[in-house]
């Protein structure tokens, strides 16, 4: 009964060390997702400035293209006129598309006009633009007798 007994007792004690390993580990984990957490959180916050500091760049360039109109300095006669050049090409493709528009109604209401005109059956009163009518089957053009 002393074998079982030490036996029993080891068991615990080793169930005891597990538990405590097992402790250590949930708390290194949650210490582990904690951290993650605080550092995309971090990240996301700096993503966020830097898109307000291009916005704000944005503002001044515009600001400044604006002001100087005419004048532009040397040093950024280039980027100015890949602007103009961008702003020229957006203008361009917007009236492509307005075309590609317009010519697409044009096609629809073409091909609404070659839609054959709808009967009447004289028959039984259904539209239809076939020769004969599909829920009798009489003649469309046949004059009720």
């Amino acid at each position: 009964m002393a074998i079982f007994e030490e036996l029993t007792k080891k068991a615990k004690d080793l169930a005891g060390v597990a538990s405590e390993k097992a402790k250590d580990i949930a708390e290194v984990a949650a210490e582990k997702a904690k951290n993650a957490s605080e550092t995309a959180k971090t990240k996301m916050a700096i993503a966020t400035e830097q898109r307000e500091v291009e916005k704000n760049y944005k503002a001044i360039g515009e600001w400044f293209v604006s002001e100087f109109e005419g004048e532009v300095p040397d040093a950024v006669k280039d980027v100015v006129a890949a602007i103009n050049a961008s702003k020229a090409k957006i203008a361009e493709l917007s009236t492509k598309a307005e075309e590609a528009v317009e010519e697409t109604v044009e096609k629809v209401v073409e091909a609404a006009e070659e839609i054959p005109e709808l009967k009447t059956c004289p028959v039984c009163g259904a539209v239809s633009n076939s020769k004969f009518c599909p829920d009798c089957g009489a003649p469309m053009d046949a004059k009720e007798e």
